[in-house]
């Protein structure tokens, strides 16, 4: 027989996994929801000193206590840290480890940095132990998609919800490596903005630790509902369950043209010169060869990124490549690092932008009469902003695989980061779009979208392809036909520039 162990997300107790477990039960399985302390009926037991640890340590005691056969350890967001925590100590009784709409957690890091909501970051960055008071009414959709839960649901959910002890969410995972072999399931939630294609492109674009989705203990299924499945779509999610304890679900391979080093630190496409450059707060200038005030080039990232990543987005060869290569062009090229780290941070990030590029124009090398913004990935919804009211220095946009409207899911963006909606709304500056012929369906799609929008209004939109090319091309794709394309898009931009 098999065991069913249910840790739910922060706030929330084991009655959200009421439904789950029943069917689950009528399936033949032993189910076990889980309350911490801290949540639901045992809010009262919290102390100051309540932590991962003593989560964890919950766990543990009742995995010694259960005697079935096979045990599958279910964790959905937070719940996935002591669920990872506990089967690093009892690896020997652990049949599978689920994840539930959340990506596995590494050793040494705390719950807080996967939390969406800033303010919650900042108020324990400041008091680690501090109580976290659950959402407000209407406002739980900042922690997650609430797409499909039934209003009496909904209800319960904000009447019910507890204070987060802080120290669940600041302590630090201790994992031994227990956990790195056992088979793992991720139960994506589409509606939330998870989905085995956004896995896939993870893997092959983004940073190292996605690599090792693609061993085969790991498999994926897909829900098409919102964060909280278990209230949403309870008897999908327990079918999900039991598939997944039989070890069914999508696996994920490593793309064809996978490269040993993560892609963002792969070698810039072509060979530039350093050039000086000048660091002003969050912007760095990469200065031309050049008399006299000069125009600018601004490169803007893509994200989320995590917050302690190193090298930063400006310090990254993509980057200091197209830096250099501005300023060898004879224009300033100024790069930037914007406080991108999750999908609620758009504003905050066009915020930064916004003040870096007031400070540019304000440098007396820089002409600030003539700049260029240029988008990259999912750093395009960026652009929103800049065509709906284009001020009059702004001489050109520019979009290289860009994401131009958020993805599925990706509901706590907020609605005015689509570029699909405000390109051609504004007599604003001609926009210069690089598509890259091989890249993920997602992002294509709303780069037709855009096209489509654009043609539509009568927006000035140049299209410069590069048929084979992947996403993030200047560093996965090392051909000719990717260095006609750099300098072509170049051309395009500094003519933008001109007089």
């Amino acid at each position: 027989m098999t065991a069913f162990v249910l840790v739910s997300d922060t706030f929330t107790g084991g009655w959200v996994w009421e439904e789950t477990a029943a069917r689950l039960r009528r399936a033949g399985a032993e189910a076990y929801p889980v309350t911490l302390t801290g949540a639901g009926d045992r809010r009262a037991g919290a102390g100051p000193d309540t932590g991962l640890e003593t989560h964890v340590e919950e766990l543990v005691r009742l995995l010694d206590g259960i005697t079935a056969d096979e045990v599958v350890l279910v964790g959905h967001g937070y719940g996935l840290h002591p669920v990872f925590g506990a089967a690093d100590r009892r690896a020997g009784r652990v049949a599978r480890i689920v994840s539930v709409d959340t990506g596995p957690p590494r050793a040494g890091e705390p719950a807080v940095r996967s939390v969406p909501d800033p303010e919650v970051r900042e108020l324990l960055a400041g008091r680690p132990e501090a109580a976290v008071p659950p959402p407000a009414p209407g406002t739980w959709s900042r922690w997650g998609s609430i797409e499909g839960i039934p209003a009496d649901a909904l209800a319960r959910l904000e009447r019910e919800a507890a204070p987060q002890p802080g120290r669940t969410l600041t302590e630090p995972l201790r994992l031994t490596g227990a956990t790195d072999t056992l088979p793992t399931t991720g139960v994506l939630c589409t509606a939330n903005g998870q989905s085995i294609a956004l896995v896939e492109m993870a893997v092959a674009s983004g940073p190292p630790q996605f690599r090792v989705l693609t061993e085969d203990r790991f498999r994926f299924l897909e829900l098409a509902t919102g964060h909280w499945p278990m209230l949403s779509a309870p008897g999908e999610l327990a079918e999900a369950l039991l598939r997944a304890a039989a070890g069914e679900g999508h696996r994920v391979t490593a793309p064809e043209n996978g490269h040993e080093q993560p892609s963002h630190l792969l070698p810039f496409l072509v060979d530039v010169p350093e050039r000086p450059r000048e660091r002003l707060g969050r912007a760095d200038l990469h200065l031309p060869d050049a008399e006299g005030p000069r125009p600018a080039v601004v490169f803007v990232h893509g994200g989320p990124i995590e917050p302690d990543r190193r090298p930063t987005p400006r310090d990254t060869p993509c980057f200091l490549g197209y830096g250099r290569y501005a300023a060898g062009a004879g224009v300033v090229g100024v790069t930037v690092d914007l406080r991108l780290h999750g999908l609620v941070d758009y504003p905050l990030a066009a915020q930064d932008l916004a003040d870096a590029v007031e400070r540019v124009r304000a440098d007396p090398r820089v002409d600030g009469d003539w700049i260029a913004l240029w988008f990259f990935s999912t750093g395009g919804l960026l652009a929103a902003d800049w065509l709906a009211a284009p001020p009059p220095w702004l001489r050109c946009v520019a979009a290289n695989y860009p994401a131009l409207a958020p993805l599925p899911g990706w509901e706590t963006v907020e609605s005015r980061f689509r570029p699909v909606d405000t390109v051609g709304t504004a007599d604003g500056p001609p926009v210069v779009l690089t598509r890259a012929g091989l890249e993920h369906e997602v992002l294509a799609a709303t780069v037709e979208e855009f096209l489509a929008a654009a043609e539509k209004r009568g927006a000035d939109v140049e299209v410069i392809d590069a048929p084979h090319a992947h996403h993030a091309f200047e560093l996965v794709d090392p051909t000719d036909e990717s260095r006609a394309v750099l300098e072509r898009s170049m051309r395009a931009v500094l003519a933008r520039l001109e007089d």
